[in-house]
């Protein structure tokens, strides 16, 4: 019997991502919006554009794109509102959004990640950079769909849990998690490669209202880091961000 973890693996190392899936790239910059259309359609993928938040509602109104590469700063209805919007529609709720933001900009990055963008990449950035970004969007959106129930164990890079006996294991070797440590790890695994802010952290660990700072999610983190030896590695410090798995 194939487990679901099993298929998981088997996407991330057979099929990355799926041939000619579409993009809808938003830039209201001409020069910028003609690069990244020309790489993408370079590595296989079909493009459409738009020069403003308002173009490409409209857009998605009539058609639903695979993947939304939205830049923030643009005219009229910016890249945070077309965000909130896709959110709150139940066509578009789950369309993968990637934000560009102009580099240093971290409370956009952590604005668009509140609210629901998937992941982020800075400006300036290499064609080969945003095009990996996409495809490991995509490829992650493949695997949730094989995802077993919150309810059944799940192993990622030999990181196993077992929600059902809350056990969690390296390698076989049975590890001793905290409550919070053990929920984290499960976010971390069942989200690879996707970014948590620290106030995403704790509304999963606590509830929206918790009062608990940041520093003490720092200490949560490295108490789980040094549990998972070797592969506490595998939790990645976004710099003024927050914490993903990497995929």
């Amino acid at each position: 019997m194939v487990t679901a973890s099993l298929l998981i693996i088997r996407i991330r190392l057979q099929l990355p991502y799926m041939a000619n899936e579409h993009i809808l790239v938003v830039d209201d910059e001409p020069d910028i919006l003609e690069l990244v259309r020309y790489n993408l359609v370079k590595d296989g993928f079909q493009v459409s554009t738009a020069q403003s938040g308002e173009e490409c509602l409209e857009l998605i109104s009539k058609k639903l794109p695979d993947l939304v590469l939205l830049d923030l700063m643009l005219p009229g209805i910016d890249g945070l509102e077309v965000t909130r919007c896709l959110r709150r529609e139940v066509r578009t709720a789950k369309l993968p959004v990637v934000i560009l933001t102009a580099k240093g900009e971290e409370n956009d990055v952590v604005a668009g990640l509140e609210i629901g963008a998937d992941d982020y990449v800075p400006k300036p950035f290499s064609p080969k950079v945003l095009s990996a970004r996409v495809k490991s969007v995509l490829r992650r959106r493949a695997a949730n769909l094989l995802l077993p129930p919150e309810s059944a164990s799940l192993t990622v890079d030999s990181v196993t849990i077992d929600p059902a006996r809350r056990e969690a294991s390296v390698e076989g070797k049975l590890i001793e998690l905290t409550n919070l440590e053990f929920k984290l790890l499960s976010m971390f695994l069942r989200n690879t490669g996707l970014v948590f802010t620290r106030e995403q952290i704790v509304k999963t660990l606590h509830g929206v209202d918790y009062p608990v700072t940041d520093r003490s999610i720092d200490v949560v983190i490295v108490g789980l880091r040094r549990k998972l030896g070797e592969r506490g590695k595998l939790i990645e410090t976004v710099r003024s961000v927050g914490y993903r798995w990497k995929d």
